[in-house]
């Protein structure tokens, strides 16, 4: 080895007296040293007594600039005397023992570690070696192995590894030495292959030596030989070895005894040493039968009931449950097939993808569960663990190419193909020659078009239809009464005060949402209100467009920086902002409708009405029902048209009529037909209770450890397609899906208050199941029932962090309060016992399912309740909705309602166009209503996302309103509006697919006219108007999110995706204009429910086939956009820890044309200024890391990977989440205090 030279750092003493001994140990180095052992042990012992007795010494040595380790390293290595490498021993663990770190990383830094082991070695063939040469150097290295990432590598190369094994072995009574050799090999064995060496060298074996039953001595060895035990049981051979010698048992019945004798619970690190160990053992399949046949579960599952009440033990129990979760026979789901009970045979069948290989499946074939789910992976001999974990925090799925980031318009289709499309732009082409702007109505062209919602209402009318009505429903006629009269009475009627209902102080209004009257507001305080609409609410747009000071006052509101919609009627804008969350009882509709029950369309008597075979009388309160050819009992149900102006119970008949489902469904749900009353009252975000994951983890296991007590009745099977409903006499719950966007397919009775409810597969799919909406009837009042919804996918849910489930009863609706409101305790959802088939999970194998769980009683006798994954908005709602707005329509407006095309299902697909009419029919006026820029709107592509919907009717009833902002957007712009994507998703339960079986929004790059004709001719839309230079200014796609809180967008932005990335981009090739930033900037600063923060516009090769991505780079709009509205609810702003309602979502929808009010004003100007600000915002955020967690086979949304902080490992079953290094710390509790995230509830 080359000698160093001693250097010394700028402001040491250059007389320094360690600096003066180290220059005269570097002479002695070599064979200088070997010939005067006796001067090198002197001038040692002087260093170590300096460096012990004044702390200047050490960091002398140390400093920056000193050569000092060097030497003492070098004189280590040359050192062949015992007591001088001693002494030098003695100095490195002086040395090393402070600065935090550094200095071990600057020792490992300087090849220490290999001199270490050198050391060992010639230590070892002394003959006997030194006992306390060897045990020094074993603590020095326990000290460094954790800091140099080689060791295990190093140590086995070296030879070093079987030294301390040897001497392990040699001194098994010497408990001095033992330890820290102990300590030394639960770092090798941190390495797999390590680990397999020595577990072949008979080290597993050995460890169950050393451990052994409850005592007050030894306990540190026992911890340490645990910890390195653990280490070795990673390994999966020596987890076979350690089932073969029958060691299962071994460590339960130690645990055991240190369970009962450890009563005051002084040894806890040791209990959870043995059930680390039990916990790597049982990760293979050996490990966990022989864990189950050694009574494994009824140990743990008792022991653990010991240590619930003690909270400090929540570590062990937490690491029992998993172990036992784990061990847990993995169950089939109660189904014959995991296709869903619905088929719809498809035209003709792609030729691959995973529809292609549902159709290709041979007959006969058991999908459910497979044999290799229970897989075992073999032991990779890989060098060192840490070397193949990938560093990189970037996320692999960011598009590089620069090419595909430039946006660049390329049409797939000629003009030729195109032109069929001029049709639906029949305003880019009218002249309004025949139209008589004095009348109120005419039938130009304007209304003439084919009203889509009375078109498909006839369709199918033949169905019977069972409906909570009177008598016989006719085809009910569009009212007659002109839309400003409509709108009045209306209005009227919410100014009158409500004699039924106590009138509340600190309570918001309990008017439905009239978005046709904004009250434009400052934002924060809201201290200062301007009211916009005239005192009549009756502005006319003629008078409107000639008056210049109110045309001037619309300016100056949209010039105001922080501006704040707020949609609340004129006679609350008195009220106090925080007003307490009261639930107001008193009721909201004074006015009732009288119906006779039952009756079925068509004159047939109903076999049942909702709630499984309970007929309505029953159902709803009524003392019974008449015979089936009598007059039914006449109910007083409320008039909901007199608070929801786009609700008509009869229309909503006349548009299910019209409306096919592949299951031919023949009922109606109270909630669509009644309809929904926003709830005055605040609903927060659910506290979650300290330990209720747990307890209902616990409640799951007892199954397996009290069988008698399970019932396993089913009650409800959708399989059983003649009579889904089972009767039985009246112990249980009756259940029904049977209606327009139902989901529920099978329920099954597990104990007297417990269901088991599996949901139904999206048709033509075998996954996807999370949208929910059934109905349950049979209840006893005051009693809590638990529902777990067992075939859950995703690995998280929003359910954890505050969400509830909806609940809808109709025995409020009928005592005047129709709403759904959020409901359900002790709710949380985790990973269960049932496993998924490979099948279902895109080849992966060993998955399982996830339960929601949820608790809710019920208030009322004899009621007929709904529960909901969110606000249920039905496809007969929107033709409902879309034949009131035309009702409501003004001689002022433009409204088109066309049929865009028909889904494979036979249903039709609206397109609306909304704008203002034209002044007169003179060239200007005609010329200045084409120009107008277009804005094009869709929602809905994902059926289980009906928040998209709530948002959409918000916008059309603003785009619909009356209010001078709404005339003034109408004349800013023309709006082209696709309201619901996917009608046949909507109408049979689904949650992401059409009836195809595929995700429609991953079809925008090529879609197919017969399996995705919506999405087909909605591009085929964009591509026409892209060809006659009318692209749209702004295209929005409305969806929902499930895993992230508030409203928020995903853009396009070339430079934002190239800084997520480490490709080299010159300046020239990220050249962009930030008007992209300019729509969501705008939403940040007037939606209290966007979040700027959670913004993202980085464009990612998973999504290169979603709208947002293809009109950007196809159809080249810059402002290309989807946003995203939470289903849980908000954690910042003015809703921050309430969870959203129907109210903010159409709130937001009409937030979303203001906003586009002040984009048409800053887009006008010629000096784009206000775009610099945007600069500094982007560069506060590229910084930002984007999500590398990949999603699996079934989680390909339009959505980042679940964000929040997620305490969620040890009770999730999810092995890959505990701690990858047991020695990081002696033991990091941390990570098992984390049951229910109960004491880490972050969002």
């Amino acid at each position: 080895m080359n000698k160093p030279k001693m250097a010394t750092e700028k402001g040491v003493p250059s007389n320094s007296r360690v600096l003066m001994l180290l220059a005269q140990l570097e002479k002695m180095n070599g064979e200088a040293m070997m010939r005067d052992v006796e001067m090198a042990r002197q001038v040692t012992t002087k260093i170590l007594h300096l460096i012990q007795t004044q702390e200047k010494s050490g960091k002398e040595v140390m400093s920056k600039g000193s050569s000092g380790m060097e030497v003492i390293l070098s004189s280590l290595e040359n050192s062949r005397d015992v007591q001088t490498s001693l002494n030098i021993l003695y100095i490195l663990i002086e040395l090393l023992t402070v600065g935090r770190g550094r200095r071990v990383g600057v020792f490992v830094s300087k090849g220490g570690t290999g001199i270490l082991f050198q050391v060992l070695i010639f230590a070892s063939k002394e003959m006997p070696p030194s006992e306390e040469l060897v045990l020094q150097l074993h603590s020095l290295l326990a000290k460094v192995g954790l800091k140099d990432r080689k060791f295990g590598v190093k140590a086995r190369l070296s030879g070093a590894m079987n030294v301390t094994t040897n001497l392990i072995k040699q001194n098994l009574q010497n408990t001095k030495l033992l330890l820290p050799c102990l300590q030394v090999l639960r770092i090798y064995s941190s390495n797999s292959v390590n680990a397999i060496s020595l577990g072949k060298n008979g080290v597993v074996e050995l460890m169950f030596k050393i451990v052994g039953p409850y005592s007050k001595k030894s306990t540190s060895l026992y911890k340490v030989a645990l910890d390195a035990l653990g280490a070795l049981l990673k390994s999966k051979t020596n987890a076979r070895r350690a089932v073969d010698g029958g060691f299962v048992t071994t460590l339960l019945a130690l645990y055991l005894d240190w369970h009962r004798n450890d009563s005051r619970h002084r040894h806890m690190l040791i209990r959870k040493g043995l059930l680390v160990c039990l916990r790597n053992i049982t990760n293979i399949k050996l490990g966990r039968k022989a864990f189950l046949e050694a009574d494994g579960m009824r140990i743990l599952y008792n022991s653990s009931a010991e240590c619930l009440p003690v909270r400090t033990l929540d570590p062990l129990v937490n690491t029992s449950s998993l172990i036992m979760r784990k061990c847990f026979p993995k169950n089939r789901l109660p189904l014959p097939t995991i296709k869903s009970a619905f088929h719809y045979q498809l035209p003709h069948v792609p030729a691959e993808g995973p529809v292609a290989q549902l159709y290709n499946q041979p007959p006969g074939v058991d999908d459910v569960v497979d044999e290799s789910d229970d897989n075992e992976e073999a032991d990779t001999d890989t060098e060192n663990d840490e070397d193949e974990k990938d560093q990189c925090s970037l996320n692999d799925d960011i598009e590089t190419d620069l090419n595909r980031l430039h946006p660049k318009r390329s049409l797939s289709r000629t003009y030729d193909e195109l032109k069929v499309y001029r049709r639906f732009f029949l305003e880019l082409s009218e002249d309004f020659q025949g139209y008589n702007f004095d009348c109120s109505k005419t039938t130009s062209s304007t209304s003439s078009s084919t009203s889509f919602s009375s078109s498909s209402a006839s369709t199918q009318s033949s169905r019977p239809i069972v409906v909570p009505t009177a008598a016989a429903l006719s085809p009910k006629h569009i009212p007659t009464q002109s839309c400003q009269e409509d709108y009045n009475s209306i209005k009227g009627h919410h100014t009158q005060p409500l004699p039924s209902a106590p009138t509340p102080t600190h309570t918001a209004p309990l008017t439905p949402l009239q978005l046709d009257s904004v009250y434009l507001s400052k934002d924060k305080d809201k201290k200062e209100d301007v009211n916009i609409p005239s005192p009549d609410g009756r502005t006319n747009l003629s008078s409107f467009s000639s008056s210049l000071s109110q045309g001037q006052m619309i300016e100056q509101e949209l010039m105001r920086p922080l501006e704040c919609v707020s949609l609340k009627d004129s006679r609350d804008l008195s009220t106090e902002e925080g007003s307490e969350v009261v639930k107001q009882e008193g009721s909201p509709v004074s006015a009732t409708r009288h119906i006779h029950s039952p009756l079925l369309l068509g004159g047939i008597p109903a076999r049942r009405i909702g709630g499984g075979g309970s007929n309505l009388g029953s159902d709803c309160g009524s003392e019974g029902a008449e015979d089936e050819g009598g007059e039914g009992a006449v109910l007083e149900v409320p008039d909901t048209a007199l608070l929801l102006p786009l609700h008509d119970p009869d229309l909503y008949v006349e548009m299910v009529k019209g409306t096919s489902s592949v299951p031919q469904y023949a009922e109606v749900a109270y909630p669509d037909y009644f309809g929904h009353v926003a709830p005055t009252f605040k609903e927060p975000l659910l506290e979650r209770l300290y330990g209720v994951q747990r307890s209902k983890i616990f409640q799951d296991i007892e199954r397996l450890i009290h069988p008698n007590d399970i019932l396993d009745k089913v009650v409800y099977d959708l399989d059983i397609s003649s009579s889904p409903v089972i009767e039985d006499n009246g112990e249980s719950l009756r259940f029904n899906s049977q209606f327009e966007s139902g989901n529920l397919r099978k329920a099954v009775q597990v104990r007297k208050y417990e269901y088991d409810l599996v949901l139904n597969s999206d048709i033509n799919s075998n996954h996807y199941h999370q949208w929910f909406y059934f109905e349950v009837s049979g209840m006893r009042v005051g009693t809590a029932y638990r529902f777990n919804i067992i075939n859950c996918e995703k690995s998280n849910s929003q359910f954890n962090y505050g969400m509830q489930v909806l609940m809808y009863s109709v025995q409020k609706a009928i005592s005047g309060k129709p709403c759904w409101v959020r409901t359900g305790t002790d709710i949380c959802y985790y990973k269960n016992h049932f496993a998924r088939s490979s099948i279902a999970a895109g080849g992966q194998k060993g998955k399982s399912y996830y339960t929601l769980t949820f608790s809710a009683s019920f208030s009322h006798k004899d009621d007929v309740c709904y529960f909901a994954y969110h606000y249920p908005y039905t496809f007969s709602t929107l033709k409902m909705h879309l034949s009131k707005l035309e009702d409501l329509r003004t001689p002022q407006i433009y409204l088109r309602q066309d049929v865009l095309c028909e889904t494979l299902g036979g249903n039709s697909c609206p397109l609306l166009t909304i704008t203002a009419m034209p002044e007169s029919n003179s060239n200007d006026h005609i010329c200045q209503f084409r120009n107008r820029p277009l804005i094009f709107l869709s929602a809905r592509v994902h059926p289980g996302e009906t928040n998209a919907s709530w948002v959409m009717k918000g916008t059309l009833e603003f785009l619909m309103g009356t209010s001078p902002l709404a005339a003034s957007l109408r004349e800013a712009f023309i709006f082209k509006i696709v309201p619901m994507l996917n009608p046949d998703g909507v109408v049979n339960g689904n949650h992401r697919c059409s009836l195809s079986g595929e995700d429609l929004n991953r079809q925008w790059q090529n879609p197919n006219p017969e399996l995705h004709p919506t999405i087909y001719h909605t591009k085929s839309l964009l591509q026409y108007l892209a060809h006659i230079q009318k692209a749209p200014l702004v295209f929005c796609d409305y969806h929902g999110h499930s895993r992230k809180k508030n409203v928020f967008m995903y853009g396009c932005s070339l430079k934002e995706t190239v800084w997520q990335t480490n490709i080299s981009a010159s300046s020239s090739d990220l050249q962009e204009d930030l008007g992209y930033r300019t729509l969501p900037k705008i939403l940040s600063q007037i939606a209290p429910a966007f979040s700027m923060a959670s913004c993202s516009f980085v464009v990612e090769r998973s999504k290169e086939s979603t709208a947002r991505v293809v009109v950007w780079r196809e159809i080249g709009v810059q402002r290309s956009y989807t946003m995203e509205s939470t289903l849980c609810g908000c954690d910042q702003g003015k809703y921050k820890g309430l969870q959203i309602g129907t109210r903010e979502l159409e709130e937001m929808g009409a937030q979303f044309c203001v906003a586009l009010l002040r984009l048409k004003r800053l887009t006008g100007l010629r000096n784009h200024q206000h775009l610099l600000d945007l600069e500094s915002d982007i560069i506060g955020t590229h910084t930002k890391a984007v999500s590398s967690c990949s999603t699996t086979y079934v989680l390909e949304e339009d959505e980042p990977s679940f964000l929040e902080a997620i305490d969620y490992s040890a009770e999730s079953n999810d092995e890959d989440a505990e701690p990858e290094n047991e020695l990081a710390g002696e033991v990091n509790e941390n990570q098992d205090q984390l049951s229910d995230s109960e004491t880490n509830h972050r969002d």
